[in-house]
């Protein structure tokens, strides 16, 4: 970590100092290569054999922050994210990480510092927002924002129904599911059915949208349509091996409903042995789910296997501090 006084000075120098060099570049690129692998270790590693200071600092920091919360250490994601955006405040994706981080610590936070922190989430998703209004994680934040959080912190459906019009404009397949997640909060399930069979046929990759139709069904217990989008899901990996990360979510569908586990294991191996990792589902995690599934099925090498794997990839990760999973 860099400390205040070289960041200080880093930043009071930084119009005399010449660009960063193409090696840091490349060390950065090989960071976020990692970070999307899920090689948490390797990526700390890489980011810590950059150079102190550089024009580069505030990437370097806002990576930090991606990595520290991929593995579940908020307060250290919130600090990281804090000096990315200190150092370069009108970067989106930073303010949009801190949003993240400080929304993460506000979920299990007392009363009102839950309150406190959420004012905050907002105001870095607004602010990520108005910087690049084509940033559709960013905008996908502040829907979400708007559909769970209560009024009194700046929620409300009707500011996430705007939301999810800008949406259509950059990723329509996530502005049907903030329209879904909505009727939902109205009670309207068909409604929400609608929406999330919409989303299927408007985005131009639709597995994730297959994925998120089937944890749908599975919260209706409908089980024929669950498997059904479910295998829907699987096919369309098939045609678009890079979105394999939603094989890890439609797995999640099977886990939380207690079926077919063995289709769950191997459809997490799919998407491990596959060319679509990202930290949206972090391989370490991906291998503790595994391993506990093959636990379940009564393969014992497997599971320690699956568990070796995630501790070679990550040993700071604790599942059991960690609420997403």
């Amino acid at each position: 970590m860099l400390d205040a006084a070289v960041m200080l000075a880093a930043f009071a120098l930084a119009a005399a100092e010449p660009a960063a060099t193409g090696t840091d570049k490349e060390t950065q690129a090989q960071v976020n290569a990692a970070l999307q692998a899920g090689e948490a270790d390797k990526a700390l590693a890489l980011l810590a054999s950059l150079p102190d200071g550089g024009a580069e600092i505030a990437a370097a920091e806002n990576l930090h922050c991606q990595i520290e919360y991929a593995l579940g250490h908020w307060d250290a994601a919130i600090k990281h994210c804090e000096q990315s955006v200190r150092l370069d405040p009108q970067e989106s994706t930073s303010h949009m990480w801190l949003g993240r981080a400080l929304g993460e610590k506000a979920s299990k936070a007392a009363f009102l510092s839950a309150y406190s922190l959420g004012k905050r989430v907002l105001a870095e998703f607004q602010t990520a927002v108005k910087l690049n209004p084509r940033n559709a994680g960013a905008l996908g934040d502040l829907a979400e924002f708007d559909v769970e959080a209560p009024s009194v912190i700046g929620g409300g459906l009707d500011k996430a129904e705007s939301v999810a019009e800008q949406l259509d404009r950059v990723d329509p397949g996530r502005g049907q599911e903030i329209r879904a997640r909505i009727a939902e909060q109205h009670k309207d399930f068909a409604g929400a059915e609608r929406a999330y069979k919409m989303g299927v046929q408007v985005s131009p990759h639709p597995a994730y949208e297959w994925a998120t139709l089937a944890r749908f069904y599975q919260q209706r217990s409908r089980w024929q349509e669950m498997d059904a989008a479910i295998a829907s899901c699987e096919a369309a990996v098939d045609k678009d091996p890079h979105a394999g990360v939603a094989l890890y979510d439609a797995a999640g569908a099977l886990i939380a409903s207690r079926r077919e586990p063995a289709l769950a294991a191997r459809m997490i191996e799919k998407y491990l042995n596959g060319p679509g990792r990202s930290e949206e589902a972090p391989a370490f995690v991906a291998y503790i789910r595994l391993a506990r599934l093959k636990e379940n099925l009564g393969d014992t090498a497997g599971a320690k296997q699956a568990q070796a794997e995630a501790l070679a990839l990550a040993h700071t990760y604790t599942p059991e501090q960690d609420s997403r999973r």
